[in-house]
Formats: C-alpha cells, sequence, structure tokens
C-alpha cells in the first residue's frame, strides 16, 4: 500500500499527541454511536404512542439511515474549507438539534411525519462526522500507536452498541421520551470531548479549490465493499436476533443472547487489537475474511443453538480486526484532502450492508437474509484473496538492481 500525501501531514502532529487528548477522543468516539446503536428501540418506543404501531419506528430508523447515505460524500466534501475540529463540533451540533427536535416533538405529541423530518435532518450529518472524526485521530496518535488507539475506540463502541439499546429499553419503559432525551445527550459526547487541535486543518487550498479531486486506488473501493459486507453479517445476527430466538422455539425476549454473543466476541476482538498493535499482514487479513466466513454459515447450520451462538461469537471476534484494517489501508491509501471523504464512504457502506440484510429479513425472511449476507462474505473473501495475491506477484515481477 502506498502513502500517498500523509508523509507531510505526518511530521506536522505533535501539540495534539497526548493520553489525556486520545483518551477523550476514544471516548467521543464511543458516545458518537449512542444514538444509532439506541434508535431501533428508543425510535420504536416513540413511534408506538403516536402510530399503535412499534414497526413504526423501524421506519424512522430506515429515514435516518439514508439521510446519511445521502449526505454523506456532499457535506464532507463542504467541510474541505473549514477547519476540522470546528467543522465536526458542527455537524455533531446539528444531529444533536436534530434528535433533540425528535425528542421535543414525541412529548408533544406531534405527527409522525414531523418525526420523520426530524430524523432526517439528525442523520443527514451522521456519515460526514464520522469520516471527520475517524481523521482527527490522525493528529492525536503516531502511525505506530494507530492500531493500539483503533482496537480501544473499536471496544469502546462495541460496549455503546451493547448497552445503548438496554439504556434505551430500561428507561423507555419509564418514559420513552426520557430515554430519547438521554440518548440525545450522549449522541452530544464528541461535541464537548474532542479536543482542540490547532494542526487539524482543512484540505491543501489546491487540491479543495481547483475543482480536480485526486483519484483513489481501486483498492479503496475493495474494502468498501468488504465493510458492506460485513455491515450486512452484523445485520444478520443483530437484526434478525428475534427470528433466530422464534426459531429455537424461545420467546422473543431471548433474543438478545444471539446479538450479546456477537458483542462480546467483539469487544474480545478490540482488546486483541489494542494488545497486539500491528498493522495486520495480507494474508492473515485474508484469514480473518476465511474465518468469519465459515463462522457466519455456522448459522445456517439447523443445528445446537450452541452452534449459532459460536458462529456469533467468531463473528463479533473478527469484526474489530477487520474494521481496524479498513481504517488503516483507507488512512494509508486515500489522498489526504479527500481521506474523511473515504471514512464518510466507510461509514456508509457499512449502513447499505446493513440495509440490504434488513430489507431482505423484511421481505423474504432469516434464511434469505443470511444467505444474502454470506454471498457478500464470500465475494468480499474472494476479492481480498485476488488483490493479496496480485500484490505478492507483482513484487516478484520487480527485477532486483
Amino acid at each position: 500500500m502506498t502513502h500517498s500525501g500523509a508523509g507531510s501531514s505526518q511530521e506536522e502532529r505533535g501539540p495534539s499527541r497526548s493520553r489525556v487528548n486520545v483518551l477523550r477522543w476514544q471516548i467521543g468516539y464511543g458516545t458518537f454511536g449512542v444514538p444509532q446503536a439506541a434508535a431501533p428501540i428508543a425510535f420504536a418506543l416513540l413511534a408506538l404512542p403516536l402510530t399503535g404501531s412499534a414497526e413504526s419506528g423501524a421506519a424512522l430508523v430506515f429515514a435516518m439511515t439514508a439521510a446519511q447515505i445521502i449526505g454523506s460524500v456532499p457535506i464532507t466534501r463542504m467541510g474541505q474549507r473549514f477547519g476540522s475540529v470546528g467543522y465536526l463540533r458542527t455537524l455533531i451540533a446539528f444531529r444533536t438539534l436534530g434528535l433533540l427536535a425528535v425528542t421535543i416533538l414525541a412529548a408533544v405529541s406531534a405527527p409522525f411525519v414531523y418525526l420523520m423530518i426530524a430524523v432526517v435532518v439528525a442523520g443527514l450529518v451522521n456519515g460526514a462526522a464520522y469520516g471527520y472524526m475517524r481523521t482527527l485521530l490522525n493528529h492525536l496518535v503516531a502511525p505506530a500507536g494507530m492500531p493500539r488507539a483503533l482496537g480501544i475506540a473499536a471496544t469502546l463502541n462495541e460496549v455503546a452498541f451493547a448497552t445503548s439499546p438496554v439504556l434505551a429499553s430500561l428507561l423507555g419503559a419509564w418514559s420513552p421520551v426520557a430515554a430519547m432525551a438521554v440518548v440525545t445527550v450522549l449522541g452530544s459526547g464528541p461535541m464537548l470531548l474532542i479536543p482542540n487541535i490547532p494542526e487539524a486543518r482543512s484540505a491543501p487550498v489546491a487540491a479543495a479549490g481547483s475543482g480536480r479531486r485526486t483519484p483513489v486506488p481501486g483498492a479503496v473501493w475493495i474494502w468498501l465493499f468488504a465493510s458492506g459486507a460485513t455491515g450486512a453479517s452484523i445485520a444478520g445476527i443483530e437484526v434478525g436476533a428475534v427470528s433466530f430466538a422464534l426459531s429455537f422455539g424461545l420467546s422473543p425476549a431471548w433474543a438478545f443472547l444471539f446479538a450479546l454473543a456477537m458483542c462480546i466476541g467483539s469487544v474480545l476482538g478490540g482488546v486483541w487489537v489494542s494488545i497486539r498493535n500491528r498493522m495486520p499482514g495480507r494474508w492473515k487479513v485474508t484469514s480473518f475474511f476465511a474465518f468469519t466466513t465459515a463462522a457466519f454459515a455456522l448459522l445456517l447450520v439447523d443445528g445446537h443453538i450452541a452452534l449459532t451462538l459460536t458462529g456469533a461469537l467468531i463473528v463479533g471476534w473478527f469484526l474489530p480486526m477487520l474494521d481496524t484494517f479498513y481504517l488503516l489501508a483507507l488512512d494509508s491509501l486515500s489522498p489526504e484532502e479527500r481521506r474523511a471523504e473515504m471514512f464518510a464512504l466507510l461509514r456508509t457502506t457499512n449502513a447499505l450492508g446493513i440495509m440490504a440484510t434488513s430489507g431482505l429479513l423484511a421481505l423474504l425472511g432469516l434464511t434469505a437474509a443470511l444467505v444474502g449476507a454470506l454471498g457478500l462474505l464470500v465475494i468480499a473473501t474472494v476479492l481480498a484473496g485476488a488483490y493479496f495475491t496480485r500484490g505478492q506477484r507483482r513484487r516478484r515481477e520487480v527485477p532486483v538492481g
């Protein structure tokens, strides 16, 4: 992998590299995902008294995710002329206002369509905010420490995704509006936690103002597709949790077991990434894909519940390893002025994978959703293997001396 545009920017990053600033970023990264993690339950509880159907909450989640996909790239590009920290805080403030509007509208029993508009406002900036947030870490951590920093961040993110639905359920049982208010406050965390980073400037003026964008290597699109495939596998387990419980003759209340198994695996995998603090080699990455695909295939085996939980646990174990690799690969491959855009697209393709599996689950059932997600994982595994094999062959063909 090449490191286009990374050299000069790496040399400038000194004053902001303190453990406190890195810790602030990591906690902010963890709280960033709270609204998205809590949304399925929080929105369902808000929609129930307004429409009489908890399924209307899924429509709110879909609207917020679709808005993220639409706004991701254009809103990221708009920020190239501004300071990265200030622009990120503006985006988080915009999202917070949207979620606050959802809370207030639900409190006054406003028409459901108004809530739909408010969640679209909140979701519109989500992808771009993630792109800028990830880019800022480059100014806080030296390249050698990046895998560890991302591993800790992935662990905190998984903790947030595991606890946010529980928090929304517990508070929502008392007051759905109170639950949404707490989710809104927690989601605003990055606005206050992200430290000031004077060296985090906008993209170079020549690149940002020329009207011509530097092309990205083809490998970037492979890892973006792979991110969508892993997003689809996540949805297969989390969104299909209730269907899994019913298929084993359990009550829907036991659905948490399947998501919990994956979350436990993800937390443990994130800890492992933090301890190793290394960029994985090409064949290790390919093996990550292969093991994830094989573990996900276990979910399609009509066997004991322990087999399904084991598959979910293994999938969860490899998710932080793959997610960390995607972030490191895009950081290395992307032109500096398009880095935030590529990180935003990474978040967007992940959301597209989740939407694809969710749609298959709703239209055709659990088996079709799992087969679709498995197909994407197989393609991602083949692409990764082909890419690394081709790269190795090219290195062998380069004449020595």
